[in-house]
């Protein structure tokens, strides 16, 4: 496998490179696997051959076209991990995925593509700012048939059998939670418990493809 490696940088026609070819493999993981043929490595190491083979020029700019596909959650993590390192190092990284808590994780601008038309491309922190929300959910003690004529209006939304109250509001407005509270509990409603949630790039993703079906 360690020969095949090296090949790859030989077809940029570029010298050996012993040592940042070690260092790659050491890098994925694959160290102990270099005398290993192809056939003997199971698909998330073949996988990470791929991207030992992509790096053995010292490539600025490198494409990763689903790399974690149908590996298990341990293994992508662990791909996650090395994309963050080849960031670090400078390499710029151009990543396809379909698993949108992957590009949360990694991504430090996102393109977001529906059938074959690019609906935005923008940095992933301004982008869930922008279009994040956030959820309040008051977990009431006691279980309700409809809300009460004094929280009428107030953009309360009866869930869970009756079992709570959600809130949903801008993350940008930087609401105060606090007198919505207090009218909650001034209609005689006991909570059990109060949690917020923000909008998760998953979140977005969803409500972007609905806004564009016909």
């Amino acid at each position: 496998m360690r020969d095949t490696v090296s090949f790859s940088r030989g077809i940029f026609g570029l010298p050996p490179n012993p040592d940042l070819i070690e260092e790659n493999l050491r890098r994925l993981s694959l160290l102990d696997k270099q005398n290993a043929a192809a056939r003997e490595l199971s698909g998330g190491m073949r996988r990470r051959v791929m991207i030992a083979k992509a790096l053995a020029h010292g490539p600025r700019v490198l494409f990763l076209d689903e790399p974690t596909a149908g590996v298990d959650v341990e293994l992508r993590r662990d791909m996650w991990d090395i994309v963050r390192t080849l960031k670090a190092d400078g390499v710029t990284i151009i990543l396809t995925t379909h698993y949108i808590e992957e590009a949360e994780a990694i991504a430090d601008r996102i393109g977001v593509i529906n059938d074959g038309r690019i609906l935005l491309v923008e940095e992933k922190a301004r982008l869930m700012h922008r279009l994040g929300k956030k959820t309040l959910r008051m977990e009431l003690r006691t279980a309700l048939d409809g809300l009460p004529p004094a929280l009428e209006g107030r953009g309360l939304e009866l869930a869970e059998g009756g079992q709570a109250l959600l809130h949903s509001y801008d993350a940008r407005d930087g609401t105060d939670i606090g007198p919505l509270l207090a009218d909650v509990t001034g209609a005689g409603l006991g909570l059990r418990d109060v949690q917020t949630r923000e909008s998760s790039l998953e979140d977005i993703f969803v409500d972007l493809l609905k806004d564009t079906r016909p």
